[in-house]
């Protein structure tokens, strides 16, 4: 009597229309991991090129001003006005400040709680502007940052992508600038005044500033002297 094989069942077509889309969207989210990954890998030893801001900036007003400096080539007093202002607790945090995030809820403010790690990650690859999607993007990227680069790296990376006044991006276009002197001359003094019109550059002026940026001014002179003494600047001046 011959022997009788039992067929293999074969998936049905709706379990296989259920599983394209999962798989799909699986290597699409491992493509875009593996890419950022990558950027990110590249941008700790390579000056990003530009961002899609600066590009925007650049078609808007027919031109921008920037130049790449590295920190070494940067007053020790800008990279400390410049955490003081942002992100006064850099040192302390993977990327996002839990504590001030909490604070940031309770209050109902809108700002506050953006990392200087944040800020660079949206800087360098996002949009300005706030949506849902931005910040999704901004989550997942925030952490690699963190891993990848040094404290040092992401503070140098931000001065020089951060924009100062209309058009004038990172801290050696803004000291030569508003002040006609290299970044590396940049005295305490003006560089609380740089630091002052952040993250407002279109609003606030770091020459002839109003009464609210001169007090802000002052009031980051003495954040970048406390985080100096108390050691919150370590991180970034090693």
């Amino acid at each position: 009597m011959a022997k009788t094989t039992k067929s293999r069942k074969k998936p049905s077509t709706k379990k296989q229309r259920r599983i394209r889309p999962i798989r799909w969207a699986f290597r699409v989210g491992l493509s875009f991991f593996g890419a950022v990954l990558i950027a990110v890998s590249i941008y700790a030893v390579v000056p990003p090129p530009s961002t899609p801001y600066i590009l925007s900036e650049g078609l808007r007003l027919g031109g921008i001003q920037r130049k790449w400096v590295p920190i070494d080539d940067v007053a020790t007093v800008v990279a400390r006005s410049v955490v003081a202002a942002e992100d006064a607790n850099f040192c302390l945090h993977w990327g996002f400040d839990m504590e001030q995030l909490r604070a940031a809820i309770e209050t109902g403010a809108d700002r506050g709680a953006s990392t200087l790690t944040q800020q660079t990650v949206k800087n360098v690859w996002l949009w300005q502007g706030r949506s849902w999607p931005r910040k999704a993007l901004e989550a997942v990227i925030t952490p690699m940052v963190e891993i990848v680069w040094s404290k040092r790296r992401i503070v140098e990376v931000y001065l020089n992508m951060v924009e100062f006044d209309t058009g004038v991006f990172g801290i050696e276009a803004a000291a030569q600038h508003h002040f006609g002197k290299p970044a590396a001359k940049l005295n305490a003094r003006e560089a609380a005044l740089l630091a002052a019109v952040l993250p407002n550059p279109k609003e606030r002026q770091a020459v002839n500033p109003s009464s609210a940026t001169n007090r802000r001014a002052r009031s980051i002179a003495d954040g970048a002297a406390t985080i100096g003494r108390d050691g919150r600047a370590a991180c970034f001046e090693d």
